[in-house]
């Protein structure tokens, strides 16, 4: 099965799951800017419970591919969310481990939304060992026959993941565990073993 999905910022273990079970990944690079969703978003936990990160962009109430979709560096969005992910998961037991990969990520400060979110994959990638083809759409296209699987704008911030099946894992905040955050709570709290949660 071909995955197809949009790229998402600091993606949700629910993208992860879907990607996990497919033999390929094509990822949407045709289609234009939708707000609200994972593309500029991503839920962390921290001790005030579920938090949500955006990354600010330009334009980002017209169409615009989403390739040429300007981060907006005015804003001191990169210094709020480095400081509010390390004071969420700086305790965690791996968090040292990975996080001088995500930092220098959020210091190159990429012009484009899509050129960032491809960074952080890239990273995602490397540190669960995913040898899985990726891709890039060549034109956009509305509608995929089998075997390509279709997701693209499924997995939103508002609507609750129908496949996740996630067992418990220790979180460093609260005592009810929270799921369907983003893969930096996995990959904090388990380390190599997020794979194996997948």
């Amino acid at each position: 099965m071909i995955l197809l999905t949009e790229l998402h910022y600091h993606p949700s273990i629910a993208w992860f799951q879907h990607a996990y079970k497919a033999d390929e990944i094509l990822i949407e690079a045709h289609e234009n800017y939708i707000k609200q969703s994972y593309r500029n978003r991503c839920h962390i936990l921290t001790s005030q419970g579920e938090l949500a990160l955006t990354v600010p962009v330009k334009g980002g109430n017209r169409k615009t591919l989403i390739t040429e979709l300007e981060i907006d560096y005015e804003q001191n969005w990169v210094n709020t969310h480095w400081r509010t992910i390390r004071s969420a998961y700086g305790n965690s037991p791996y968090f040292e481990f990975y996080a001088d990969y995500f930092q220098a990520v959020y210091e190159k400060q990429p012009q484009f939304l899509f050129e960032l979110n491809r960074e952080f994959l890239g990273l995602y990638i490397k540190f669960l060992k995913f040898t899985k083809p990726l891709r890039l759409t060549e034109r956009y296209e509305e509608k995929y026959e089998k075997p390509v699987l279709d997701l693209r704008s499924c997995i939103h911030p508002k609507k609750a993941p129908d496949s996740l099946t996630l067992k418990p894992y220790n979180q460093v905040f609260g005592r009810q565990f929270v799921t369907n955050l983003s893969m930096l709570d996995l990959l904090f709290n388990q380390g190599p073993e997020a794979i194996s949660y997948l």
